[in-house]
């Protein structure tokens, strides 16, 4: 099962994909959360041939709503109603700061996070490829 992984932003989204097998997560890119956005991720979902969407749950460590929580609730609808697939999220709390020590000294990576989201998540579900789960909506 080949996976979507985004790390949600208000200003910036990052993806990563899976291999084929659904048990590596590789950092795709970064793009402008903007007008264009689900038109970017609808061609993307459709190229790799992605079956799952995993979003970063956006919550502090403490379990808190933050921000941008509630938008990246309303942005996790959206992109299940508009691509069909199973939607879940995963925890995300540190993965930005996980994938600086990776990313370029100058730069922040959210695809870099955005794989470390995919990551953690396909490690603590290894049977999801065969599972009927719900979608898990924020």
């Amino acid at each position: 099962m080949r996976y979507l992984g985004i790390d949600y932003g208000a200003k910036r989204v990052g993806l990563a994909v899976s291999d084929v097998a659904g048990t590596i997560a590789f950092p795709r890119a970064t793009v402008v959360n903007d007008a264009k956005l689900f038109d970017r991720l609808s061609a993307l979902i459709t190229e790799e041939k992605i079956e799952r969407i995993v979003v970063g749950d956006t919550r502090a460590f403490s379990g808190f709503e933050n921000l941008v929580t509630k938008e990246a609730g309303l942005f996790m609808n959206k992109i299940q109603s508009l691509s069909g697939l199973p939607v879940t999220s995963a925890w995300e709390a540190g993965s930005s700061v996980e994938a600086s020590r990776y990313a370029p000294t100058d730069d922040h990576e959210d695809g870099a996070a955005a794989a470390i989201i995919l990551q953690r998540y396909m490690e603590m579900h290894p049977d999801s490829t065969n599972s009927t789960e719900e979608v898990n909506l924020m």
